[in-house]
């Protein structure tokens, strides 16, 4: 059953969170192509038509209808300043039930990377699946190799919980990620490996 609710938008201290339009499309698709090299090592091969406007507008119908069924909250990363477009995260495989869980998934165009843009963006969407979704467990995963991505899961507050072997096929080929989590009160303390 769809369910209609107001849209989410986050407002953080430099970024408006919010799902994609369809006036998006072209600097979306002129964001990844400029950061090809630096995105596709740590992400599933892209299709044929990955940055047609036509791939596009159906990411934009899947938005929409999985943030009104509440399975999943795709937001762009818009910086307020200039409204550029910084790159995108989504809290997707919300689950209700006893589980009350989602995971999380995240890019940044090269060119805004290293400068605290995700890592607020992160805190921000994290907060708002604790506190407006009521979700008690925020899971994420990245290539071990991924030192960035780790080092952002880990100063946002999401601890390391092992290894999984063979998780997601990125660039090609299946491969073992490192899970990590953040529970809406985490009382673990450090769990870091190493």
């Amino acid at each position: 059953m769809l369910t209609f609710r107001r849209k989410v938008r986050i407002e953080t201290e430099r970024l408006t969170l919010r799902l994609p339009q369809h006036a998006d499309w072209k600097a979306w698709a002129a964001l990844r192509e400029e950061s090809a090299t630096f995105l596709t090592p740590w992400e599933p091969v892209w299709a044929g038509d990955h940055l047609t406007r036509r791939a596009f507008t159906n990411r934009v119908y899947w938005a929409a209808r999985a943030e009104g069924q509440g399975t999943a909250l795709p937001l762009l990363l818009i910086r307020r300043e200039d409204q550029a477009l910084l790159g995108a995260i989504t809290l997707d495989n919300i689950r209700r039930g006893p589980a009350q869980s989602g995971t999380l998934g995240y890019w940044i165009g090269e060119r805004f990377s290293r400068r605290g843009y995700m890592r607020e963006a992160i805190l921000s969407v994290t907060h708002h699946a604790f506190t407006s979704l009521d979700l008690s467990r925020i899971e994420a995963a990245c290539l071990p190799e991924n030192a960035a991505s780790r080092g952002v899961l880990e100063k946002c507050g999401f601890k390391y919980e092992g290894v999984a072997q063979s998780y997601l096929q990125i660039a090609g080929r299946w491969r073992n990620h490192v899970l990590y989590a953040a529970l809406r009160t985490d009382r673990r303390g450090r769990t870091d490996v190493g």
